[in-house]
């Protein structure tokens, strides 16, 4: 693949996550947890991951926080510091995930599981740390736990289906 293609693909990936980002920002789930989404750059992410190896995906979810931040008019806010600290944290989480998924010892719906729980702990460690209440850890993280392997179970399914189809399109295209 040509540097210019995979430059294309990643770019792709990051209008993808962005707009991901600012749908959730826009859609909050009513009746449940404040705070709770699904998860839905999670997709993004582990896609990123499959496709192209851990620097292209935390690079994928670094400019993705940035960018998503501030367009949504957060940029070096609260939320900033929550959204980043969660991507991040859980990009490293599944890049060690998948090193069991290659070896056969579990799915890659387990994989976005792992993302999805990973994600959530962090944002509420950070949260407790910026406002100096670990009780947030010990109340609230629990009911996010809760809804994050539903979460986890229903983008890794999403990216169970893509990933089939995105790796034969991406690997049987002609070179230019």
């Amino acid at each position: 693949m040509t540097g210019t293609r995979k430059m294309a693909h990643v770019a792709l990936l990051v209008a993808l996550a962005m707009a991901f980002h600012a749908l959730e920002a826009a859609l909050p789930l009513p009746g449940i947890v404040p705070g709770a989404r699904l998860g839905l750059v999670n997709i993004v992410t582990l896609l990123a991951l499959l496709l192209y190896g851990f620097r292209t995906a935390m690079f994928v979810t670094v400019v993705r926080s940035l960018l998503g931040s501030f367009f949504l008019g957060n940029f070096l806010g609260f939320g900033f510091y929550l959204s980043l600290a969660g991507a991040v944290f859980s990009t490293l989480a599944m890049t060690l995930a998948l090193w069991g998924w290659r070896r056969g010892l579990f799915s890659l719906v387990a994989v976005s599981i792992t993302g999805a729980v990973v994600h959530n702990t962090a944002q509420v460690a950070a949260a407790s740390l910026l406002i100096g209440n670990l009780n947030l850890l010990r109340l609230y993280l629990p009911l996010l736990l809760v809804l994050a392997v539903p979460a986890g179970f229903i983008t890794g399914l999403a990216v169970l289906y893509s990933y089939r189809v995105l790796a034969r399109l991406i690997h049987n295209q002609p070179e230019s």
